[in-house]
Formats: C-alpha cells, sequence, structure tokens
C-alpha cells in the first residue's frame, strides 16, 4: 500500500491494495498483507484502509523504512506513467506464522511482480506461496522494478494470470513466441505454465479470457474517461468476484470490464463501486 502522488494531490493506491478495497466493496471478505512505515504518512494510509472496512491487523509498520511514495503523470490521454521509490516499508514484508496460517485458511493469494522486487518481500511471497490454495498471479511491469527469471518462476507458481497486451508481447518475446494473436498467445502461455486461466487486458478495447479451454472475450464500455489509475484492479477485482460466486466466464468478464470503466469515471483508484453499479452499467448497451 501507498500513496500516489497526483498533480491534483496525493490518493491511496498501489494494485493489492486497490484489488482489495474493490473486492471488500463487490462482497468479498479479503485481508491485506502489506508494510508501512512507522509514520504519519502510514497512519493515514491505516486510516483510510480502516475507513475503507478492511481487516488492517496483517498490515505491519516499521520503524526504519517510510510509507511508500508514487510518482505518477497524467498525459493528455490520461494515461498513466509511475516513477516508484525504492527501499521503502513494503519491500521489507516479513514472513510470519500469522501470514502463512492466513494466505494457508484463505480462498487464494493475489500478488504482483512488483512486491517481487526485493529480497526480504520475494522470500516472503515465495513462502506464502507454498500453501496458497489458489494462487492469482497481477503482472505489472514497471521497469526497472524486475527481472524475467522471477516474472517466469512466479509465472509458473500461478494458477491465473492477470495482464495487459504490452505485457503479453513481452513475455511472449522472452520466451521466444512472437505471435501475440489471443486466439494462439493465451493457451500457449496456459500449457507453457500450467495455468488455469489467464486475462489480457486491452484499454478501451475490453478484454479476453482463456478458460476451460475456451477464449472469451468482451469489448469495452463507452464511458467519459477522467483517469485511468486503478482500472485494471477493480477489473481484477470484479473477475474473482465472478470466479468465485461460480458466474459463467463470459458473464464474469463482462461485469470485470465494467468494474474497470465504472473506475475510470472518477479520479484516483478507489472510487466506491458496487455489483449495483455494475448490474446498471452491464444492462445497458453503451459497448
Amino acid at each position: 500500500m501507498l500513496w500516489d502522488m497526483l498533480p491534483t494531490g496525493k490518493q491511496p493506491g498501489g494494485a493489492p491494495f486497490n484489488v482489495a478495497v474493490h473486492m471488500h466493496q463487490l462482497g468479498v471478505p479479503v485481508q491485506l498483507i502489506s508494510r508501512v512505515g512507522d509514520d504519519e504518512l502510514g497512519a493515514e494510509l491505516l486510516a483510510f484502509s480502516a475507513r475503507k472496512g478492511l481487516d488492517n491487523h496483517l498490515v505491519q509498520r516499521s520503524a526504519t523504512h517510510l510509507t511508500s511514495v508514487v510518482k505518477a503523470n497524467i498525459n493528455q490521454r490520461q494515461e498513466v506513467s509511475f516513477k516508484i521509490l525504492k527501499s521503502v516499508a513494503w519491500d521489507y514484508i516479513q514472513h510470519t506464522d500469522e501470514l502463512r496460517t492466513a494466505v494457508a485458511n484463505s480462498h487464494g493469494l493475489v500478488f504482483g511482480s512488483l512486491a517481487a522486487r526485493s529480497l526480504t518481500t520475494r522470500e516472503t511471497l515465495y513462502r506464502l506461496l507454498q500453501v496458497a490454495p489458489f494462487k492469482v498471479f497481477d503482472v505489472n511491469l514497471r521497469p526497472p522494478h524486475y527481472s524475467r527469471e522471477v516474472v517466469k518462476y512466479l509465472l509458473r507458481q500461478a494458477d491465473l494470470v492477470k495482464l495487459n497486451e504490452p505485457e503479453l508481447t513481452e513475455i511472449m518475446s522472452w520466451l521466444g513466441q512472437p505471435s501475440t494473436d489471443l486466439a494462439t498467445a493465451l493457451p500457449w502461455l496456459v500449457g507453457r505454465f500450467g495455468l488455469q486461466a489467464v486475462c489480457v487486458t486491452r484499454g478501451a478495447a475490453g478484454a479476453a479470457l482463456w478458460t476451460d479451454n475456451q477464449l472469451f472475450t468482451c469489448p469495452g464500455f463507452l464511458v467519459p474517461v477522467q483517469d485511468t489509475i486503478g482500472c485494471g484492479d477493480a477489473f481484477l477485482a470484479a473477475l474473482l468476484a465472478g470466479r468465485l460466486t461460480s458466474l459463467p466466464p463470459a458473464t464474469y468478464l463482462r461485469r470485470a470490464c465494467a468494474a474497470g470503466a465504472l473506475v475510470a469515471m472518477h479520479q484516483g483508484a478507489m472510487p466506491p463501486l458496487s455489483p449495483a453499479d455494475i448490474d446498471a452499467l452491464t444492462s445497458s448497451t453503451l459497448t
């Protein structure tokens, strides 16, 4: 969990935090694993998280490292770029018996590649992956904060992978597979890494999902865009919420696209989001 420093001011953020908040808003019980500094910014993040209804007892406090701050810039197309500072509190998440027990007793663990940039948190993540019943890899390739070897290891550990089109292109090139045709690339990835499902977000063009030996696609929703911060995280939250409640893949993919579109209509990564909001948009004809 961290602060996104935007031109308009600071906003709580970080992909796992965003996903956790939106899953909670969609009615899914969730616990957040992170680490903040024992500082004012950390206290503010914990207070915000509590107001959102999250359980913070797995969020660690650090007396030696500061709460993470990310400098975010938004271009004229409402696309966001980030400058992520190093050696911050979440780089030092410690493995504990409490974390291990919580993960082992959960429905699954959602994790990203950014958390694996530092040795301490990476080792903690690797140990938690050993006991997670279902593993969701939210790929987040932010140069220079990743390595091919670590990303490929995380792909091998995952059950479900979510990534965007540029990330798909990059990973396929690492693997000597230049084709990014979705009907070819997605089942190839599933077979290569033993996945249950892989999902590719395509911005305004929607998303594609390969699961149950079948390709599902959904076009984007036409909405007025404020900014795109957190859209992919809301998408993933709704995708997992639908999967956990055993909705058909085509249905939960469409609901996930709607969730991403709804967040794009607001500033910041964590606006209010409810199942009723998604119902309203998915029942519209604006696709």
